[in-house]
């Protein structure tokens, strides 16, 4: 869910940030980040595939190509073994051969022109979620909270996880509303106590102020 490796302290028992990251295989230390929506529009719970980059054009003349990885150390988008296409009816092997202006420089088994690699623009790049390490308790994938249900404790509706960002101090939730503009929650065991993703909801205390009680 960033571009960047973050090293997080030691959580505190209250009001300390969760954790969206998953461990990297080469270094049971270092985190990656996966941060797009990668289940069909609806779906609940868990999705079974990440989306872990995509595919931004080709690089050379020999079949390398750009992608734009979504895992916080970018190579590790080769490090799973093969990905799948958006619908999972073609693998690609792929090699990395380094990086350049965000993006890494990666080779496709059986991809050896550039008109091949041109071919593959825009091609989302998945993994079984059964290729990636388990998170801990207290980590999720975005794919996991992105389109959750938020709601308060007496179960009024408050919104939709949209997206999740990270602007230094910890990960944020941006949760969409139908009458109100989208709003942005901390997301730390204070304000958010209840994460339930096979439940497909949330639930939030928001401090006063965060919500207008009105637009709810």
């Amino acid at each position: 869910m960033a571009s960047e490796k973050i090293l997080h302290p030691e959580e505190t028992p209250e009001g300390s940030s969760r954790r969206t990251q998953i461990a990297d295989p080469a270094e049971a230390t270092q985190r990656i980040c996966v941060g797009i929506v990668t289940g069909p529009q609806g779906v609940r719970g868990p999705t079974q595939r990440i989306c872990v980059g995509i595919v931004t054009g080709p690089q050379g003349v020999r079949g390398a190509v750009r992608i734009k990885s979504f895992t916080e150390v970018p190579e590790a988008v080769t490090a799973y073994g093969p990905v799948e296409d958006e619908i999972g009816c073609r693998n690609f092997e792929l090699k990395a051969c380094g990086t350049a202006k965000g993006v890494v420089i990666a080779r496709i088994a059986g991809v050896d022109s550039r008109d091949q690699a041109e071919a593959l623009r825009g091609l989302r790049l998945y993994l079984p979620r059964s290729a990636l390490p388990h998170t801990e308790p207290e980590e999720y994938y975005h794919a996991d909270l992105i389109g959750l249900d938020a709601v308060l404790r007496d179960g009024t509706p408050v919104g939709r996880v949209r997206a999740i960002y990270d602007f230094g101090a910890g990960d944020t939730l941006e949760l969409a509303r139908d009458s109100a503009p989208p709003v942005m929650v901390p997301f730390t065991r204070e304000v958010v106590p209840i994460v339930a993703p096979a439940e497909g909801r949330l639930v939030i205390e928001p401090p006063l102020g965060l919500l207008d009680d009105s637009e709810l």
